[in-house]
């Protein structure tokens, strides 16, 4: 959508990890210049791209996450050979799996879920299923398999937010 509104409600006074899908566009950077402004409140855990290297490599230099995907393992290994050399600890990761993993790991509080289309849709149920703040900007994964996604939302107790500008609209309205 033309307006993306990203807001985080912080549910206790610790600093929350984020895991960001889709870090590289649009809504993944709004997502990181929150977390710049805000770092008592929250903290890049996981960072994932799908092929952006040098846009990943410049916002692990400076957000230091513990984790970095991307989806081709060659691209994966040339950030970690990079972050390596800049004397990061960040481990690189890459695939649908480290995605899925890496919503859902027991450290996450929250997931921006702003990977597009269908690629989104598995660590976004991942991280319902783990019962995390799933901050949802990809409306594909409700348009594929809503009542799916919502079974999982519910079943892992999970806090679905919507992020983008047209499913917020109808969500304030509701």
């Amino acid at each position: 959508g033309a307006g993306v509104a990203v807001v985080f409600v912080p549910v206790s006074s610790t600093v929350q990890n984020i895991t960001v899908l889709g870090a590289t566009g649009s809504i993944g950077v709004s997502t990181l210049d929150v977390i710049r402004r805000h770092p008592d409140r929250y903290r890049a855990f996981a960072l994932c791209a799908h092929s952006q290297i040098d846009k990943l490599f410049e916002q692990c230099l400076e957000f230091k996450p513990y984790f970095a995907v991307l989806s081709d393992a060659k691209l994966a290994a040339q950030l970690a050979e990079r972050l390596v050399a800049a004397g990061l600890k960040t481990e690189v990761r890459h695939g649908v799996k480290a995605l899925v993993d890496l919503s859902s790991a027991p450290e996450v509080d929250a997931v921006m879920a702003a990977i597009v289309g269908a690629a989104g849709l598995m660590p976004s149920i991942g991280a319902a299923r783990a019962g995390k703040r799933v901050l949802l900007a990809n409306k594909e994964s409700l348009v594929m398999a809503g009542a799916f996604f919502m079974d999982a939302v519910h079943a892992g107790g999970a806090e679905l937010l919507p992020i983008d500008s047209e499913h917020n609209a109808i969500f304030q309205c509701l």
